[in-house]
Formats: C-alpha cells, sequence, structure tokens
C-alpha cells in the first residue's frame, strides 16, 4: 500500500507538473501571438501614416501630371512646354482656386492609408517568411517581397485609386462631382444592373507597372540604405551613438534615389494604365496593345514618358518622404528603437 500511494503521488506530482508546464507553454504562446498582432497592426498604421503624409506633399503636382498623362485637352498645350507644370498650376488656381489643385485628394488619402499600411506591412512579412537567413537575403528576394507587397496592397484598394484617378481628370465639366457620384457613375458604365468589374478598369497595366515599381523602390532604398550604414559612410550618415540609425538627410536621400529609381522603371506602363482609367470619360475603352498604339501613333515613343519630369519631381519627395514619416513612425509606436 505505501508503494502504491508513493507512485500515485509520484503519478499526480507528474500530472499536474505537466498541465503546469502545458500551461506555461500556452501562456507564452499567447503571449507571442498577441504580441505578432501588435506588430502587425503598429506596422499597418505606420505605413499608413507615412502614405498619407507623402502623397499631402505631392497632391497638386500629382494632378498636373494626370491631367498631362490622359492629354487631357484643356492641357494638351502646356504638356509640352518647358515650363508647362508652373503655367498648369497657374491655371487652375486662378480659374478655380487653390482648393482645385487638390481636387481627388480625399478620395487619395482613403485609398493611400489602407494601400500604404498594407504595403508597408505585407513587406516586412514577406521578408520575414521569406529571407531567413544571411544566404537568401539578396536583392532578387528583396525585390520579390516589395513586388508582392506591391500587388496586394493594390488589389485590395484599386478601386479607390480608380476613383481617385477620375476625380483628378475632371476640370471644367462636371464641376460638383463627389467621391459617391463618382463611384455610382463608374459602377454602372456597362448599362444594366450595374457590376463590380468597372471598378477595376485598367487593373491589367496596373498590376504590370506595381510589380517593378514597387519592387525597384523597396531594393533600391535598402540598398541605398545598406549602403549608407557601411563604415565608409557612417561617420556622415548615422545618428551620434547609434550603429544603424540613419540621419534624417541622409534617410530622406535613400527614399529619394528609390523614387526615381522606380519611377523610370515603371513610368511607360503608368501611362498606359492612365489612359484605361479614364478611356470611358473620352468615348474610347480601348485594351492595353491598342491604347500602346494610340500613344505612339499621338507623339511616338516620347508619349510614353510625357510628364516624366514631373515625375521626378514628385516621385523623389513623396518617395523620402514616405520612408522618412514610415521610420519615425515605426520609432514612436515602439516598433524599433
Amino acid at each position: 500500500m505505501g508503494d502504491t500511494g508513493a507512485a500515485s503521488l509520484l503519478v499526480n506530482d507528474a500530472s499536474n507538473e505537466m498541465k503546469h508546464s502545458h500551461g506555461e507553454n500556452h501562456g507564452l504562446e499567447s503571449s507571442k501571438c498577441q504580441r505578432t498582432r501588435n506588430f502587425d497592426w503598429r506596422n499597418g498604421v505606420a505605413g499608413g501614416v507615412a502614405g498619407c503624409a507623402a502623397k499631402t506633399i505631392v497632391a497638386p503636382m500629382e494632378r498636373i501630371k494626370i491631367l498631362f498623362q490622359t492629354a487631357n485637352p484643356h492641357f494638351l498645350r502646356y504638356s509640352t512646354r518647358w515650363n508647362g507644370l508652373i503655367e498648369a498650376v497657374s491655371h487652375i488656381r486662378t480659374s478655380h482656386g487653390i482648393s482645385a489643385l487638390f481636387k481627388g485628394h480625399a478620395a487619395s488619402l482613403i485609398r493611400v492609408f489602407p494601400y500604404a499600411g498594407i504595403n508597408f506591412l505585407a513587406y516586412e512579412q514577406l521578408q520575414r517568411a521569406i529571407i531567413g537567413s544571411p544566404q537568401t537575403d539578396t536583392p532578387f528576394h528583396r525585390f520579390f517581397c516589395g513586388s508582392m507587397a506591391g500587388a496586394i496592397a493594390t488589389i485590395f484598394t484599386y478601386p479607390l485609386e480608380l476613383i481617385r484617378i477620375r476625380l483628378a481628370f475632371e476640370t471644367e465639366q462636371n464641376a460638383n462631382s463627389s467621391w459617391f457620384r463618382t463611384c455610382r457613375k463608374i459602377y454602372f458604365e456597362s448599362g444594366g444592373k450595374g457590376s463590380l468589374v468597372n471598378l477595376y478598369q485598367g487593373i491589367g497595366p496596373t498590376m504590370l507597372g506595381i510589380l517593378p515599381y514597387a519592387g525597384t523602390s523597396f531594393v533600391t532604398h535598402d540598398l541605398m540604405r545598406d549602403r549608407l550604414r557601411s563604415p565608409f559612410f557612417a561617420p556622415y550618415t548615422l545618428e551620434k551613438g547609434s550603429s544603424t540609425r540613419l540621419t534624417a538627410a541622409a534617410q530622406l536621400c535613400c527614399g529619394a534615389i528609390a523614387g526615381i529609381v522606380a519611377q523610370t522603371v515603371a513610368y511607360p506602363i503608368d501611362i498606359l494604365r492612365r489612359r484605361m482609367q479614364v478611356g470611358s470619360v473620352v468615348g474610347s475603352r480601348l485594351g492595353l496593345l491598342e491604347t500602346a498604339q494610340r500613344v505612339i501613333l499621338e507623339r511616338g515613343v516620347r508619349g510614353f514618358y510625357v510628364g516624366l519630369t514631373i515625375g521626378y519631381v514628385k516621385m523623389a519627395p513623396m518617395v523620402a518622404t514616405s520612408f522618412y514619416v514610415y521610420d519615425r513612425m515605426q520609432r514612436w509606436l515602439g516598433i524599433v528603437e
């Protein structure tokens, strides 16, 4: 009986210890999941705020670029002049007021916050999943992660992008258009009961453009950041007392170069998607190849680079601001030290 009782006590102790151990493991797993969720939403918020800040800075230039890209009849004469940007801004300001330079910007922010949040969050998640060791930390893998992140964000937010483009394209005509009216108009463009497919007009060239753009943007920024952290540049680019934190000037430089390189790579496809997005407004809904042929017939190969100068002027500060604010938001939210 004594041996049986002792054995019983040992079994009970072992059982209690196993239960206690299981409870501790379960608690650790729950804590880890909670930390992951906190990390995710904070990263998303940081990316969203960064995107909104960047878009607000360049909103007037973005609208002028869209008007040039889509061959808006009221602005054709400005698109071929060296000072066309200044003249177009002056025309809009004197004719419709300064607020007209930000037409469609509210719709832009509604799109940009989730787009940028998903974009940065997806990039971080894909990096953790794909780049697990120094051997896999290559420019190709970073490019792939950036491209996929851009594609995921685009799929979720494309209808909002289409509405923003339509609002920015409209000038004198339909001056009272609103976000809701434009959305409804696009939805019923094909007649009948309407279709959600209408909200994805131009999604094909957009996806073709976002893959090289997002991939190039992220990989260029990361390569520049790593280069500026090297021993040769570190005394001039790192904050005092830190081995990883770049100064504000260095961070902005990384983002500006990333924006310029990415814009150059993806700009011709950007021209095609803008044309397709406003095709039904000007009475011609063409496919990708037909749109490309029309651009060549109208202006030749140069037609694929109309507004590129504005693109450079816009993308350098926009991407620089985006990466800079994202980094600062990560610090403020406690994601990085």
